[in-house]
């Protein structure tokens, strides 16, 4: 019985963390109101983390870990895209876009983790351990026939990303816009359409579809 007690203390803390974390930054927050906002015990943080910066880290390192299970369930990470067709490529691309769309929009996470997530994604270290990003590159640079150090393949990853977050990004002013609390599977099919066309138009433009 304790140690579900310990156990349900720190999935709070954790979950308090991140909605502090992503609203005030980690230096804005103090273990104190991690505690407080938790309802949890302050020795918790030492026992499961150690402090601060290592509880921050764990976070880190369960959204990749989660980003990356998610993944595994459709991917095979050891997948030769020289092996490929072109078109094989360009479906899989969409196929993959598909997929992590579904898992920012359709409550597999939640807010506030969101929010943290797109923060991280603005530190380049994030993406050094995301072995999901690695993929992404290393297939959109197939697909363009280029490498994944080529300027122009990093500008198109980045652009990518940017399309699939910019929408929880702004959310506040979307979801007002169009009356609701959440974005409803129109609003994700929406989203779908609009990156499928960014991608499009940049294979015509390559002359490659």
């Amino acid at each position: 019985m304790v140690q579900n007690k310990d156990e349900n203390s720190k999935v709070r803390i954790l979950e308090a963390a991140t909605r502090l974390f992503a609203v005030q930054g980690v230096e804005g927050t103090s273990i104190r109101q991690i505690c407080k906002e938790a309802n949890a015990n302050l020795c918790m943080i030492s026992y499961y983390w150690g402090g601060k910066q290592e509880l921050y880290q764990g976070i880190i390192n369960n959204l990749i870990e989660r980003q990356t299970q998610y993944a595994k369930s459709f991917l095979d990470f050891n997948r030769d895209f020289a092996k490929m067709t072109k078109k094989e490529q360009i479906d899989h691309l969409f196929f993959i876009l598909n997929k992590f769309i579904d898992f920012f929009y359709s409550g597999n996470i939640s807010k506030e983790l969101i929010l943290f997530l797109i923060k991280e994604q603005q530190k380049s270290f994030f993406f050094e351990k995301s072995q999901v990003f690695k993929y992404l590159t290393s297939l959109i640079a197939a697909v363009f026939n280029s490498s994944i150090d080529d300027r122009k393949t990093i500008f198109k990853i980045l652009f990518v990303v940017s399309q699939i977050n910019s929408p929880r990004i702004f959310s506040s002013v979307i979801l007002s816009r169009l009356g609701q609390d959440d974005f409803a599977q129109e609003d994700i099919k929406i989203i779908k359409e609009n990156i499928k066309f960014y991608i499009s138009a940049l294979l015509k433009e390559a002359c490659i579809a």
